[in-house]
C-alpha cells in the first residue's frame, strides 16, 4: 500500500480550529446585526421616554387645542424651585394652586442675582407624577430661554399653562418642578461642573 503523501494529509486539528472559527465568524455575524436592530429599536422607545417625562422640546410652547373647561372638577398644580451651583434665590410665589382641567391659567416665579455681576441660568421642568406630562400644556414659560440677571437684580416670570382634560379623573395633583442650571461662560462664575450639568439635562430634551 503506498503512503499517502505528507503534504496531502488532512490535520485533524486543524479542520477543528476552521470549524470553530467559522462558528466563532457567524455568531459575531449575528451580534452586529442585533446590536443594528437594537440601535433603530432605540429611537421611538427613547421619544417615548422624553414624551412620558416631558422634556422634549423644552424651549418651545406646547401646542394647546381648543378645549372646553370641565368646571365639574379641580386638578391641584404644586410647584417645585431648586438650584444647581447658581448664586440666585428661585421661588414660586404661589406654592400651590387649583385650577380645572381646560383653563388657561398663569402663575408667578421669582428668581434674584445675589451676585454683583451678571449671572446667565437656564431653567429645566419636571414633573410628578411623570405621566403627568403629557397632560400639561406650556404656553409661555421662562424656561423656554437663557435668563440673565444683572447684578442684584429681582425678576418676575410667569407660567401659563393648560391641563389637558383628558388627564386620568384618578390624578388629582402634579407637581411642576424647576431646575435652574446654570449657563457657563455668560456672566456666570460657578464651577465648570455645572455646565456639564446643564449640558446633559438639557440633551435629555433633545
Amino acid at each position: 500500500m503506498m503512503a499517502t503523501p505528507t503534504h496531502l494529509r488532512i490535520d485533524p486539528r486543524s479542520e477543528e480550529t476552521r470549524r470553530r472559527n467559522r462558528v466563532l465568524v457567524t455568531k459575531l455575524g449575528v451580534v452586529v446585526l442585533a446590536m443594528f436592530g437594537f440601535g433603530y429599536a432605540l429611537v421611538p422607545f427613547y421619544e417615548k421616554i422624553c414624551e412620558v417625562t416631558g422634556l422634549r422640546n423644552i424651549d418651545r410652547p406646547d401646542a394647546a387645542a381648543n378645549t372646553q373647561v370641565d368646571a365639574t372638577r379641580l386638578v391641584r398644580i404644586e410647584f417645585d424651585t431648586n438650584l444647581r451651583n447658581l448664586p440666585w434665590k428661585f421661588r414660586a410665589v404661589e406654592l400651590a394652586t387649583d385650577t380645572h382641567p381646560g383653563a388657561v391659567t398663569q402663575v408667578m416665579f421669582e428668581v434674584v442675582n445675589t451676585t454683583d455681576h451678571p449671572v446667565t441660568g437656564q431653567a429645566i421642568p419636571s414633573y410628578g407624577p411623570p405621566n403627568a406630562a403629557q397632560y400639561f400644556r406650556k404656553l409661555d414659560c421662562f424656561c423656554f430661554a437663557r435668563q440673565t440677571l444683572a447684578a442684584g437684580e429681582r425678576r418676575q416670570m410667569p407660567v401659563v399653562f393648560i391641563v389637558d382634560p383628558a388627564l386620568p379623573k384618578d390624578l388629582t395633583t402634579i407637581t411642576l418642578s424647576y431646575t435652574f442650571f446654570a449657563v457657563e461662560g455668560l456672566g456666570s462664575d460657578t464651577q465648570s461642573g455645572s455646565d456639564t450639568h446643564f449640558r446633559r439635562a438639557q440633551e435629555m430634551g433633545v
